[in-house]
């Protein structure tokens, strides 16, 4: 986990200062989170596609258009001052605002917007299909995105939803990078992916300063950025042990920490130095049901699990602070999400709905988790309500790399399960959980559907069709149908949603948490 600390010396001496040293109350103009960082590979914009990475990559860049965060269905403009869609939505043409500089001091244009987009399909690193999947190649995109008197023009190869096209650009893949600080930096015809991994060139509040793999990331504030942040430096060190992330707060060691779990929320709860900020992450946990075992292919069954699990007690008595009901693919934050829950434990109901399936006494299952809190007790309490209506599960824990690896090569029966959305378009997760149009053992798209060899045609062909929707309105109507459709059919259990628990000590106030990691915004955090 990510740790703040007092820093009184450079970034470097911070960066190298071992994590179990003492310090001093932080400088007022020095914010020390912690928070844990190990996922971080890159802070390339265009490769980064870890949540930490991400988050930091919001900070540092900016992009064409971001999600306003408190009404997600709305975009609003980042860079660009204005977009024009044709009417046949294949052609995007965005008006650049005039202020905005890079760390440089040199002004954002057209050019570095259009080298950025096209770098994103060149390098296509892992988020690359957030852009690639519009059709773009490295054959094309040269031809497609381009600036026409200093204004960038997208050209589609074929018609897509304006509003897909444009929340995918809000990702952080979409991060604008100056194109000659990057080609400057650039090796073998690497675009300067190397020297980006630990280094900045972007518009945003903050800049890089110094990465340490699992140690350290040092940012400062970016002195030309439109948006001026109240910190001139932000440190955020990684502490693995909730615990002690806590005892660095109290000690005032740290201004922010990130990963406190219930146990340490519990034990600060109304303490005045101490002022939690909660936000619900698009991240969902859920038990998915193999379609490849006999009794799971049965849609009764599928309803009587869903009709068994008690998710108000899972949450309650588990993860009062940090997970939330959830009970449908999309979760709170995202647009088109709905928020009903039809699913509650009713016993009775589930019996009813076995019998129907000619299962009266139930059957026997195996049941992966990952060995880790929470997963294990929640598995534990899954476990008891299955057993309640005869449904012998049997709990195979394992390690997060070994559930999944075992999930995506379609061989667990059930299996409890986190999906985090990969961009804030609803299209990310109803292709993940809905579509599935070739159910073979070779598809050229292995969606979660297909991991639980589950295939809907009307779903499937629903999913198809909504991103190539022009009309907005009608395509956030399909998105809700979708949901409702996949509670009543999949093989899929959504159970909570994960909430985001950031807690700021003595006179640390502004921090809010995004509901995705890279609309975590530190430029408002203020210490006094």
């Amino acid at each position: 986990m990510l740790t703040r600390r007092t820093l009184l010396a450079t970034t470097a001496a911070i960066a190298a200062a071992p994590v179990n040293a003492g310090f001093a109350a932080t400088p007022k103009d020095v914010v020390v989170m912690a928070k844990q960082i190990d996922d971080i590979i890159s802070l390339d914009p265009q490769e980064s596609f870890e949540f930490s990475g991400n988050e930091i990559g919001g900070n540092v860049y900016q992009r064409l258009v971001r999600p306003e965060v408190a009404n997600p269905d709305k975009l609003a403009g980042d860079l660009a001052q204005k977009w024009d869609i044709s009417p046949d939505g294949l052609t995007f043409t965005f008006t650049l605002k005039t202020g905005p500089k890079f760390a440089s001091g040199a002004p954002v244009t057209a050019d570095d917007v259009v080298f950025s987009l096209q770098r994103a399909v060149i390098l296509n690193k892992t988020p690359g299909f957030i852009i690639t999947q519009f059709g773009y190649t490295k054959d094309n995109v040269e031809k497609l995105i381009r600036n026409e008197g200093g204004k960038v023009v997208m050209t589609l190869p074929e018609s897509q939803a304006p509003s897909f096209v444009l929340y995918c650009l809000s990702a952080n893949i979409g991060g604008v990078v100056e194109k000659k600080l990057a080609m400057a930096n650039a090796k073998d015809g690497d675009m300067g992916n190397g020297w980006l991994k630990t280094n900045s060139a972007g518009s945003g509040p903050f800049q890089v300063k110094s990465w340490k793999a699992s140690e350290a990331v040092s940012l400062e504030a970016n002195p030309n950025s439109t948006v001026k942040p109240h910190a001139k430096r932000l440190i955020i060190r990684h502490i693995p042990d909730p615990s002690a992330q806590l005892l660095s707060l109290e000690k005032g060691d740290i201004d922010i920490a990130r990963n406190l779990e219930t146990e340490q929320l519990k034990s600060i709860a109304g303490k005045k130095e101490f002022t939690p900020v909660a936000s619900a992450k698009a991240s969902s946990m859920y038990l998915a049901m193999n379609q490849t075992h006999p009794a799971l292919a049965k849609p009764e069954v599928r309803q009587a699990i869903k009709y068994a699990i008690d998710y108000a007690a899972i949450q309650k008595n588990i993860v009062p602070n940090t997970w939330l009901v959830s009970q449908a693919f999309l979760p709170k934050g995202l647009p088109a999400a709905l928020t009903d829950q039809p699913f509650e434990k009713t016993i009775g109901k589930a019996k009813t709905l076995l019998l129907q399936a000619g299962l009266p006494n139930g059957f026997e299952v195996t049941l992966d988790y990952i060995s880790t809190a929470p997963y294990a007790d929640i598995a534990q309490a899954v476990q008891a309500n299955l057993a309640a209506i005869g449904i012998k599960a049997t709990l195979l824990a394992g390690e997060q790399k070994q559930v999944i690896t075992k999930t995506r090569g379609r061989q667990h029966q059930l299996a409890l399960l986190v999906w985090g959305s990969d961009y804030f378009d609803p299209n990310s997760n109803a292709q993940a959980f809905c579509y599935n149009p070739d159910n073979g053992d070779s598809p050229k798209l292995k969606t979660l559907a297909w991991r639980s060899s589950w295939q809907d045609a009307e779903l499937t062909k629903m999913v198809a069709a909504n991103v190539k929707e022009l009309d907005t309105k009608k395509r956030i109507a399909v998105y809700e149908k979708m949901q409702q459709l996949h509670q009543d059919r999949s093989p899929f259990a959504f159970i909570l949603q994960q909430q985001e628990v950031a807690t700021m000590g003595k006179g640390v106030s502004g921090f809010k948490v995004g509901p995705m990691s890279d609309l975590t915004d530190y430029a408002p955090i203020l210490k006094t």
